[in-house]
């Protein structure tokens, strides 16, 4: 990746929980506060995400962003959005987030992948990697199938399947996404059912993909909740904290 400048670092703080983690007060950092910002809690109107491309305007694709827990993991669509050229879209997720909008309009957790395939031209192919091989069965759409490309959580743990991720070919500059729930509760705390990917195996993935591939930028979501778990709130920050750090440097060190 690009040497990237002080303001191609982004911190979106919706729910407060990254003012607790250590990692992330760094001068270098920019924040953009989100706590304001009603209606965009898992499901996000037409009025919030009007808010939220206010919020973000100045601020380019480029670069590396937090996204805070993955209740709002479709704040991607609006990074993406912004892309004016042909791109593909890589995916670490335990969800593939291919659901249909329940309401005309209202954006979701669960219907931001399928959304960005419906409306944005310039998304040439979404790889979605660690999904529940369940949840893909569930939500796999034929109409979808030459821009749609699935790895599950138990194709990564087959070591042909590692290479063959490293060869394919993507014409288009890439832009990741990743959401923590990809990983064990070892490595992250979530507030969605987790996946079985170590951190370590994620890094490796992620190194394949940055040494052949030209990246556009990458968010980073799957925060969780303080009052999720009030006894062991510390551990949790702790653990999610040290993660942050690693995937960041994975990116800013390449």
């Amino acid at each position: 990746m690009k040497k990237r400048k002080a303001d191609n670092i982004v911190i979106m703080n919706f729910s407060h929980i990254y003012e607790q983690e250590k990692f992330l007060q760094n001068a270098r950092f920019q924040w953009i506060d989100c706590t304001d910002v009603y209606g965009c809690n898992c499901y996000c109107d037409s009025d919030a995400i009007n808010v939220l491309q206010q919020k973000i305007a100045i601020y380019p694709p480029e670069g590396i962003h937090f996204i805070d827990s993955g209740n709002y993991h479709y704040v991607t669509k609006l990074w993406t959005d912004k892309i004016e050229h042909p791109f593909s879209l890589v995916v670490f997720d335990h969800h593939p987030d291919m659901q249909p909008s329940l309401f005309e309009g209202l954006m979701s957790c669960g219907c931001w992948v399928k959304t960005i395939l419906d409306t944005n031209p310039q998304c040439k192919k979404v790889c979605i990697i660690g999904a529940s091989e369940k949840l893909i069965n569930e939500e796999r759409d034929p109409i979808y199938k030459n821009r749609l490309v699935f790895y599950s959580e138990n194709d990564l743990k087959r070591e042909e399947t590692w290479k063959q991720f490293a060869a394919i070919h993507i014409k288009e500059p890439i832009y990741i996404s990743v959401d923590k729930d990809v990983l064990s509760r070892k490595y992250a705390i979530t507030n969605w059912d987790q996946g079985t990917l170590s951190l370590e195996e994620l890094k490796e993935l992620l190194d394949l993909i940055i040494k052949k591939q030209q990246i556009i930028g990458v968010d980073i979501c799957g925060e969780c909740s303080d009052t999720i778990n009030l006894f062991n709130c510390g551990e949790d920050i702790k653990t999610n904290n040290c993660t942050n750090k690693d995937i960041f440097l994975t990116f800013a060190d390449a």
